[in-house]
């Protein structure tokens, strides 16, 4: 049972931080503490060369489940996309989809993973920025 009512909006950041070259995702999730339902968008940031140092994924649904139980009382399952042109000269764009699965306390730290395309970061720390609770 969660304490939490109406919808809320979580801003964080999940990844090796202070890695070099590590791929760090940015995230602003609203929250619907009583479906469970979430939606939002990410930005996925890595030092590479362009276009693959900053990929914005839209598009994101998924649920938080609450297990009541040790350490990490929730888990977060998402889903989304991420647009990417095709570098030049060639035009047009392609569709490269986003997974993400964490496991987290009530302040929404704790770990977990992703996968953007071909890019798989697993079991590192999520935390959140901050936490804008607004009544339903």
């Amino acid at each position: 049972m969660t304490t939490e009512v109406g919808l809320y909006l979580v801003n964080g950041q999940a990844g090796n931080v202070g890695t070099p070259g590590a791929p760090i995702l940015h995230f602003s999730l609203l929250v619907n503490a009583v479906t469970g339902d979430v939606t939002g968008h990410a930005e996925q940031t890595q030092a590479v060369a362009p276009p693959g140092n900053k990929i914005t994924i839209g598009n994101i649904t998924g649920h938080v489940r609450y297990t009541g139980l040790g350490k990490y009382t929730k888990l977060v399952s998402l889903e989304g996309s991420a647009i990417i042109p095709f570098p030049p000269p060639a035009i047009g764009s392609y569709v490269m989809p986003f997974t993400a699965s964490f496991a987290i306390d009530n302040a929404w730290d704790g770990r977990g993973g992703w996968t953007l395309g071909n890019t798989t970061v697993d079991n590192v720390p999520l935390t959140a920025d901050e936490r804008l609770a607004k009544a339903a």
